[in-house]
C-alpha cells in the first residue's frame, strides 16, 4: 500500500451539501401554483385565504385556559345578623347604596331628578352597618334583595330593600 492510500479522507470530502435549493424550489412552486390559481380562479383563491384567516383567527380567540371568571360573590345572609352595605361593583369610595321600598324596583329608578339623588335615606353611605331583617328570591336565585334596617347614622332605624350582592 502506498503512502496516499493509508490516509484518512478529510471532513469536506464526506459532508454531503444540503437540500435547500430543493426546499427553495418547492416553495416558488407552491407560490407559482398560488399566484395561478390566483388568476385562473380568483374566488376559490380569495375563500382560501379567507378561510385560512379565519381559523387563524379562531386559534387565536378561543380557549384561554380553565379557570373560570373570579368576580364578586354572594353572602349566604343569615336574617337577624349584622353587616355592613358594600357596593359590589363600585371603585369610588364615595358611591352609595340604593335602598328601595319594594325589592326589584332598584332597575326602575332614574336617578335624572335631582329629588330622586337626594332623597331622605335612599341612597346609603358604604360601610353602614346594617340587619338583615327578610330575604327575597328573583329571577331563579335564592336571596336576591334583602331587607335591611339601618344600625348607625342619620336613617338610623330606616329599612329599606337592598340587592343581595350589596350586604357583605
Amino acid at each position: 500500500m502506498s503512502n496516499e492510500e493509508n490516509v484518512n479522507p478529510t471532513v469536506e470530502e464526506t459532508v454531503t451539501p444540503a437540500p435547500a435549493p430543493a426546499a427553495a424550489s418547492a416553495v416558488q412552486n407552491m407560490l407559482a401554483a398560488a399566484l395561478s390559481l390566483k388568476d385562473s380562479n380568483p374566488k376559490v383563491f380569495f375563500g382560501a385565504v379567507g378561510g385560512v384567516v379565519l381559523l387563524l383567527g379562531i386559534v387565536m380567540f378561543s380557549g384561554g385556559g380553565s379557570e373560570p371568571v373570579k368576580g364578586q360573590t354572594m353572602k349566604n345572609l343569615v336574617v337577624g345578623q349584622k353587616y355592613v352595605l358594600q357596593s359590589a361593583n363600585a371603585y369610588d369610595k364615595d358611591a352609595t347604596v340604593r335602598l328601595v321600598s319594594v325589592p326589584g324596583t332598584i332597575a326602575a329608578y332614574d336617578d335624572t331628578e335631582e329629588a330622586d339623588r337626594t332623597g331622605a335615606c335612599q341612597h346609603i353611605a358604604q360601610h353602614t352597618p346594617v340587619t338583615v331583617l327578610e330575604l327575597q328570591d328573583a329571577y331563579g336565585k335564592k336571596g336576591s334583595y334583602a331587607k335591611v334596617r339601618m344600625e348607625e347614622g342619620e336613617c338610623k332605624g330606616n329599612e329599606g330593600w337592598a340587592l343581595s350582592i350589596d350586604v357583605q
